[in-house]
This record gives structure tokens, sequence and C-alpha cells, in this order.
């Protein structure tokens, strides 16, 4: 594995934060956004973030360059469901593939481990085996596909559910 450095997101890392989603956004079907973020957007998102909870924000930092992020926001808006949050990570497209996401991912359920939450879920569109492998690594089940859920570049395209169990009771 690559050494990177994690700290928590700032305004300052929007701009790169933002390159590395629109790729997503632009190029693959990982997420189902159609248009590409703009910085205004980017900005709310980042205002979603608090630094102790349970929806927190790291990036990782390989170099001297901000690399990709984890983070985690609420499952749902109503109120029985906010013991559950969903993760996303997503690294720069040359960060891929060196162990940098595991890293990343780690910090980020470690923190999550000692907040508050009793599961944490993960939504991978399929095919993603590099995510699949990621998330199973990590803890995470698969619990379910929703078939067809979503329409890109003129498909539909399926979503794996995994939960990682973190609190009993």
């Amino acid at each position: 594995m690559t050494a990177i450095s994690i700290r928590r997101v700032n305004p300052d890392d929007l701009p790169t934060l933002l390159e590395i989603y629109n790729h997503y956004v632009r190029e693959t079907a990982i997420t189902f956004d159609v248009e590409p973020r703009t910085l205004v957007q980017r900005r709310a998102w980042l205002n979603g973030f608090s630094l102790t909870g349970r929806y927190q924000c790291f990036v990782a930092n390989k170099d001297g360059r901000v690399v990709g992020w984890a983070s985690s926001h609420p499952y749902n808006e109503r109120a029985a469901y906010e013991t559950t949050v969903m993760t996303s990570i997503y690294l720069a497209p040359d960060a891929r593939g060196r162990g940098l996401g595991r890293q990343l991912y780690s910090y980020l359920l470690e923190v999550l481990d000692k907040e508050d939450i009793h599961r944490i879920y993960g939504g991978i569109t399929l095919p993603n085996e590099a995510s699949v492998g990621l998330h199973t690594r990590m803890g995470f089940e698969l619990v379910g596909i929703f078939q067809e859920v979503g329409r890109k570049f003129g498909r539909y395209w399926d979503v794996a559910a995994y939960i990682r169990r973190v609190k009993q009771g």
C-alpha cells in the first residue's frame, strides 16, 4: 500500500474534489448524477459535514495532492433513520488500484465506529468489482440488489445494497 495522509476536508479542497467527482459523473455510472456538479453545489455539500458526529468527510493526500475523499451522510431525512448513515468514497482516476481507498475508507469507518451509529449503508452501481471488493473487505455485507433503478448513458443500472453492522441493539 502507498502511504497517504488523511485529514478533514476543508473549503480549499473543493476544486479538486469537484474535478474528481465530475470525472465519474461524465465517464461512469458509479454516480447517478448526469450533469456535472458546480462549485456552488459542492460548497453546500461541504456544509453538511461536522467536526464530530455522524456526518464527516476526510480527504486523502499523496505527495502533496488531494487524491480522494470518503464521507458519511444521512441515509434518510426521517428521524427514525438517524443512526443509519450512507458512505461515499471517490478517488482520482490515477490513484485507484493502489490501496489508497482502503486506507481512506478504514479511517472514516474507525471514526464512525465511535459515533452513535447502528448501520452504515453503501450503494454500488453494478458492475463495479473494485467497490464490491472494498466494501466486502471493510466488513460490509450484501443485503440486496435494486434492479434497474437508475438510467444513465441510455441504459438501466442495478445498485447493490451493502450494510455494515456497527452496533447491536
